[in-house]
């Protein structure tokens, strides 16, 4: 008889969802996002705090961009040939667009991300860097071989645009311009790309721009990407490909006062409103943005951008590809891989110190007896004395999750959190730092295999053989148990043609037994499953029993049938042949056994035995030919053999046997 293994299709399906319900009920911890731009390269970018909008040029593209804080396109600005540097005005209403192409400085209404007014700079002076101080929109252009820079005031009915105002030299080509708030009538002039760095402030509040301070090659620097004034007006913040790190100078005479230390090579940087810098580089395999706090020089987080191209180095950081929300909130960086595919990196909370969080719990545990949840909170940033962290506990009792307490953070950062488990399987521990002003939070989580109690499931008639048809009862036992009481019955008869299926299901008797009658025509394994509860581990019991086939034979052309030696005997003439019929449960290629015996010397001896394919009906007959003896016992009967017969889906079964004599 056939005995097959349980599949673990039922034990791995409880084990998957218990997995899927620690990782669904755990709560997403702050992460940074990024969406890919429709950009083919990009000039600047500026953060519009009021209507929550990003803009960035695309020069290649001739267009501006505008997103919202997620990376979603909500606007694009086309027929802005070469667009470059952006700027935005005080009140966010108005972004001002130098647009090489056109020889024009564009105004673009935030509010609906479309151009508004295009103000003509004069044929062939290609402004690149636009800058607002004195209440006029100033910017660097390139003119004919050479750069300057040019005002463009819009304070009366007529916009004046006023070229080569930095009477005292010419430079080498589109200078970056920068201003700042906190210096009103100050603009900052450098020039991009070249080695050494040129440097120059303007005072422009009396409406032209005179030159205060002048530096070359300050700092012993080369190839300016960007510049940036303090939000006080006190500095100048600039980032060049050499040194690595992002300079500071003073505006009063640019003079050196201070760094912030980076990677290789320098190529962005923008100020917050409190005075927060986002100093970028051009890393491959080092970090691409570095925050740091107001003349601090070790950042306070930093960020590495992953691979999203073929090639062995990461995502690289735009020049003049960073950006503040106004709030400080967000940091907003461009960046593109090695497929020129650019995205925009939405950095939540960089003002924050990165934090670093671990959990660890035992990889198997007791059910009702105390573990402990241990790790390590980490950061740049010291923690302040009494620091706590939260513990949550998801389990098939708590599917939701429970909050279990919180655990002091030692000073090395260390902490420890001892539970008792009341519930069996995964059980998932989420720990989470919520972070305060100076420190990001931080989530962690651990998992643990809490062993849950056995218990029993009996099921009766294991090993047993029925005739064909029979009603059996089979009764399941089931033990001790929490709160489940269910137990499923399935039947699973022999025969690809028919598949386990569930027979009956549910709660046992005060007893602890379900019980299912069932009729049997094939081999049977019965299976009682109880899928366990949040303290006992589910158990199987099978039962695997035997259903004969049903066999029916008969003799015909016979003269006349006797009772002798306790049988009946049909008697047939010798010269009649006998004709024998067999009817068997039918299955496709099944063969039944004949077997014929005659009687001699005391005993019965067989004289044929055969097996003959039975009819697709389950129907065959056959007729004995030849020239008999008479006056000879002979008896023949129909069997069906496990597995012999051609099949497995019954237990062997032996038909009646059928007597007969020949006579003269």
């Amino acid at each position: 008889m056939r005995i097959r293994t349980l599949p673990a299709a039922t034990a791995l399906a409880v084990l998957f969802s218990s997995a899927a319900l620690a990782v669904t009920t755990a709560a997403p911890a702050l992460a940074d996002s990024s969406a890919v731009l429709p950009i083919g390269s990009t000039g600047d970018i500026v953060v519009d705090g009021v209507h929550k909008r990003v803009f960035i040029s695309d020069p290649a593209g001739g267009k501006v961009v505008a997103t919202d804080y997620s990376g979603t396109v909500v606007g694009t600005v086309d027929s802005l040939p070469g667009v470059r540097g952006l700027e935005l005005s005080a009140d966010s209403g108005t972004l001002y667009a130098a647009v090489e192409g056109a020889d024009a400085i564009v105004a673009i209404d935030t509010a609906t991300a479309t151009e508004a007014r295009r103000y003509p700079t004069g044929d062939g002076t290609q402004p690149e860097y636009p800058a607002l101080a004195g209440g006029k929109v100033w910017f660097g252009y390139r003119g004919s071989g050479s750069g300057n820079i040019g005002s463009l005031d819009l304070s009366a009915g007529d916009p004046v645009v006023a070229l080569h105002q930095d009477t005292t030299r010419t430079w080498n080509d589109a200078p970056i311009l920068g201003s700042s708030a906190g210096a009103p009538g100050t603009v900052v002039a450098g020039a991009p790309g070249q080695s050494p760095v040129e440097l120059a402030v303007f005072d422009v509040s009396s409406g032209s721009a005179n030159r205060t301070a002048y530096a070359f090659d300050p700092g012993d620097s080369s190839n300016l990407s960007d510049l940036a004034v303090t939000p006080d007006g006190k500095d100048v913040v600039t980032a060049s490909g050499a040194p690595y790190k992002q300079e500071v100078f003073k505006l009063s005479d640019l003079s050196e006062d201070g760094s912030y230390t980076t990677n290789p090579y320098p190529n962005a940087v923008d100020i917050a409103p409190n005075g927060t810098v986002a100093a970028g580089t051009f890393s491959w395999y080092d970090p691409d943005v570095h925050v740091f706090q107001p003349g601090v020089s070790t950042p306070v987080r930093q960020y590495d951008f992953p691979n999203t191209g073929g090639s062995s180095g990461a995502d690289t950081l735009a020049a003049s590809g960073l950006a503040w929300a106004p709030d400080a909130g967000k940091l907003f960086a461009v960046s593109y891989n090695d497929a020129n595919v650019y995205s925009l990196r939405v950095l939540d909370n960089p003002t924050k110190a990165d934090t670093g969080l671990t959990a660890t719990a035992p990889a198997t545990a007791t059910r009702a007896k105390s573990l402990k949840v241990t790790g390590k909170l980490t950061s740049t940033a010291a923690f302040p004395s009494g620091t706590e962290v939260s513990v949550r506990r998801t389990d098939a009792e708590s599917p939701s999750g429970k909050l279990l307490g919180t655990a002091t953070v030692g000073a090395d950062g260390s902490y420890s959190y001892a539970d008792t488990p009341p519930a069996g399987g995964h059980v998932a521990y989420m720990v989470t730092y919520a972070g305060d002003d100076s420190h990001a939070g931080a989530t962690a989580t651990t998992t643990v295999n809490v062993t849950r109690t056995a218990t029993t499931v009996t099921l009766d008639n294991n090993g047993k053989a029925y005739a064909y048809d029979s009603a059996v009862k089979f009764t399941a036992h089931l033990g001790t148990t929490y709160k489940n009481r269910t137990v499923a019955i399935y039947a699973d008869p022999y025969g690809a043609d028919k598949p386990e299926k569930l027979v009956r299901s549910g709660t046992v008797d005060s007893s602890g037994n379900l019980s299912v009658t069932l009729s049997l025509t094939r081999d049977t394994k019965v299976t009682a499953r109880f899928t366990g509860d949040t303290r006992y581990a589910p158990a199987t019991a099978t039962s695997t029993v035997g259903a004969q086939a049903k066999v029916s034979t008969a003799l015909s052309g016979y003269y006349t049938s006797k009772t002798a030696w306790s049988q009946t005997y049909r008697y047939f003439h010798k010269s009649k042949d006998p004709v024998y019929s067999t009817t068997m449960t039918p299955y496709p290629g099944r063969k039944y056994k004949v077997e014929l015996q005659g009687y001699y010397q005391g005993a019965w001896h067989t004289t044929h035995s055969q097996y003959v394919v039975l009819g697709s009906a389950g129907k065959d007959t056959l007729e004995l030919t030849g020239t008999p003896p008479t006056g000879v016992r002979f008896r023949i009967r129909s069997s069906y053999v496990d597995t012999t017969s051609g099949d497995n889906v019954n237990s062997t079964t032996y038909g009646t046997w059928k007597y007969f004599i020949f006579t003269s």
